[in-house]
């Protein structure tokens, strides 16, 4: 089981925050920080001091780490056009020296979209869909060869498919609670499915569909990394924990249920279930920036206690 981190910039974060967190779970030995693709905060929040791009963001912390893998949950394909945001990943790619992951999805928050003049498109899915066409197919283009589509929604001629990602595959997550198409998506293209706030019975039941789409695509129900994404509040104590939960606006007892909170033997016992309904990942989604202590807590009693 690794443990990844997972930020919600769109909340209110800088640049300069971000980069403090990504350098701590660097440190504090995560095996990778991601971020959310989002352009405009959620709920009560001001947001302050404003939106961060993600590419943007990951190109920096590109140069300013080492070790650290990358990556979206999820990209927006709302918001990118494929044949650019393929440009931007393998660039990302290089800059980190091979460290880059792309998670995609449809996008699903109109506001953000009406906020910023991004148009919102009725029909999603299939977009996605094409998006994740063309970007592996840009990239597993051999060098010298030219790259084409046709598709309902997006049309390339005669690209010269580059540059190239320095990994020979950029690992591709897809994820979702859908229960059809989704696992169908996820067999084709994701070396990684991640199902975000999900109990472990739901998420259990999820992975079985997934492993099943991907034996009916021709691949081994191994193929595909399965993970989670969810909340983590944990404190050394319940005084801790309380007060880890008020300074992000949740409740104890609400986020012990939808969540990781609580002890970190607390938490380690949860981890253990999702890690026998099939996942190998969690993405600890972090929402309070300023608590580098809170990392270093996880790392140092929940991290090293899972096999």
């Amino acid at each position: 089981m690794r443990l990844r981190v997972f930020t919600e910039p769109q909340q209110g974060a800088s640049y300069e925050t971000l980069l403090s967190v990504a350098k701590a779970a660097e440190e504090l030995d995560f095996d990778a920080f991601y971020r959310s693709d989002h352009y405009l905060a959620m709920g009560d929040g001001d947001g302050l001091p404003g939106p961060t791009d993600a590419w943007i963001t990951l190109a920096g912390l590109a140069r300013e780490t080492s070790r650290i893998r990358l990556g979206t949950l999820m990209s927006a394909a709302t918001f990118r056009l494929p044949g650019p945001l393929a440009i931007q990943v393998a660039q990302v790619d290089a800059m980190s020296g091979g460290r880059v992951e792309l998670g995609l999805g449809t996008g699903w928050f109109e506001q953000e979209h009406t906020a910023y003049g991004i148009p919102f498109p009725k029909e999603k899915f299939g977009r996605l869909e094409e998006q994740l066409e063309i970007v592996t197919g840009l990239w597993s283009t051999p060098a010298g060869e030219k790259f084409g589509y046709d598709g309902r929604y997006y049309t390339l001629t005669d690209s010269p498919a580059l540059p190239k990602p320095v990994q020979s595959r950029v690992p591709v997550l897809v994820g979702g609670h859908g229960k059809v198409r989704t696992p169908a998506l996820a067999a084709r293209f994701a070396d990684e499915f991640n199902i975000p706030f999900a109990s472990v019975e739901d998420s259990e039941q999820q992975f079985a569909r997934v492993r099943a789409a991907a034996e009916k695509a021709g691949r081994t129900a191994d193929d595909i990394v399965l993970s989670n994404a969810l909340v983590a509040c944990v404190g050394k104590d319940d005084a801790e924990t309380a007060r880890r939960a008020a300074a992000i606006g949740r409740d104890v007892e609400e986020l012990k249920e939808h969540g990781l909170a609580g002890s970190p033997a607390e938490v380690v016992d949860k981890i253990g279930r999702y890690e026998q309904a099939g996942s190998s990942r969690i993405y600890l989604q972090i929402l309070d920036l300023h608590d580098l202590d809170h990392l270093r807590l996880i790392s140092e009693q929940v991290r090293t206690q899972l096999s």
